[in-house]
This record gives structure tokens, sequence and C-alpha cells, in this order.
């Protein structure tokens, strides 16, 4: 129990430290919010896709598309999102906050909080699952969010426009590339190799950095009893859930699931 406990502690600990020295540059004022917003697209344009790639680039690829992890994955997530939404119904009244209140629940960030987990336990070269459940699970998330965020505030989902966001959403091209890479057998020069490896290893710590400088406590009275219940429900129920449905059906239970 201890061993475990150090394990998931080793694991966590480095995402927290890197959102606390985030939280500094937001206190003394080292960049700017408009900054902050600025780098935050940057990364996930520039630096994620990249990552996303050299996850899967020279991976197995039978090793890395495990169709019953994936099954096991959509499943979770459409079960998830269903009891959300019938949950959520239920206990609020405001259309916009069940929106908003439903993809806090059912979404995970896997990308910024998942990756840096399996990277700290399983290091970088052990990532091909993870990226693969990445580039299934995110147009998921995706098409989930953007129907649920437009039913709610009283509009209608664009098939078209949804698809098209799917297509040209980063870590989906960078996923896509990393596969054309492995299926073609393609090789970069090493001074590309090189110029990959180092942008994917830039990826997380500057991403959970930025994440702590975009941190808002003000915001937190606004909406308290909303963010109770989503904080309770993300980060105990849909886990305890999640993992308990993965022991039971005798999954090696690791931070590659979503």
């Amino acid at each position: 129990m201890l061993n475990n406990f150090v394990i998931s502690l080793e694991a966590v600990l480095p995402m927290f430290i890197l959102m606390g020295v985030g939280m500094l540059v937001k206190r003394y004022r080292l960049l700017g919010a408009e900054e902050v917003r600025h780098l935050n697209h940057m990364v996930f344009v520039v630096f994620f896709p990249v990552m996303m790639f050299r996850n899967l680039y020279g991976s197995d690829i039978k090793e890395a598309l495990d169709g019953k992890l994936i099954a096991f994955g959509v499943a979770a997530v459409l079960i998830e999102y269903l009891i959300t939404l019938l949950v959520v119904l239920r206990v609020e009244k405001e259309p916009k906050s069940r929106g908003a209140m439903i993809q806090a629940i059912y979404r995970s960030n896997f990308v910024i909080m998942g990756i840096p987990i399996a990277v700290n336990m399983f290091g970088h070269g052990n990532l091909a699952v993870t990226a693969m459940m990445v580039s299934v699970i995110v147009p998921i998330y995706n098409i989930l969010a953007v129907t649920t965020l437009e039913v709610f505030r009283g509009g209608k989902p664009d098939p078209v426009n949804i698809l098209r966001k799917l297509a040209t959403n980063p870590l989906i091209l960078g996923a896509a590339a990393g596969i054309i890479a492995v299926l073609g057998e393609i090789k970069l020069p090493s001074v590309l190799e090189t110029v990959v490896s180092d942008m994917s290893a830039v990826a997380m710590p500057m991403a959970l950095v930025i994440l702590g400088a975009s941190f808002n406590i003000t915001s937190i009275e606004r909406c308290r009893k909303n963010l109770v219940i989503c904080v309770i429900a993300r980060l105990i129920v849909v886990p305890a859930a999640g993992l308990g449905a993965a022991a039971f059906l005798d999954f090696e239970v690791s931070p590659l699931l979503p």
C-alpha cells in the first residue's frame, strides 16, 4: 500500500510543482493574461501535435492498437456522459450552467493530465498506447462537447462544422501523422528526430506552467455549489467507477485510461 502511494505521489507531484511555478509566474506578473492566452494557443497548435507524433513515431502499431482497451475507453466515456447528463438535468435548472457542468464532469483533460502521469510512471518511450487512446477519445470528447454546449445554449449542432473542427484538431493531425509514419515505415533524418524529441519534451512542462498561470481563484465564489459538485464527480466518483469497472473486467489498472 505504501509503495503504491509513493509511486502515485511521484507521478502526480511534478505536475503540481509545475502548476505552482505557473501560479508564481502570474503572481509576480512575469506574463500578462493576453500573453498566457497566446502561449496556451501556441502549445496547443505547435507543441502538442509534435508530442502526439513523437509518442507514436517508431512504435509497434500492433502493440499501440489495443482494441479491448480502446473499446473500454469509448464505452466508459459514453456511459459516463449519459449518467452525467441525467444527474445534471436533475440538480441544475439553468441551461447554460447545465452544459458547462456536463462538460466539466464527463470530459477529462487527458492530454495535459494523463500524459504527464504516464510519462512519470512509464517514461517517454512507452506512450504509444496512451497516444492512440488520445487519438480515439479526444474526437469523442469534442463531438459531445460541441453538441452539448450548442443544445443547452439554444442552438443547433452543425455536423459539418463539427467534422471540420475534428479534421483540423492539432492533436488528431499529430496522431495521424505518427500513424502514417509507422505504417509507411518512414524514418526521419536524425536532425529532425532531435528537433521532434526536443519539442515533444517541452510540450507538457510548458502546458502545465501555463495552466498554473491561468488559474483565477476569485471566480470560485460565483459558482461554488456547481464547482463542488463537478470536482467531487470528476475527481472521485468518475475515477472510482472507471477504475473499478476496469479492475472488474480484469484490465491492468493504469493511467492510460481516460
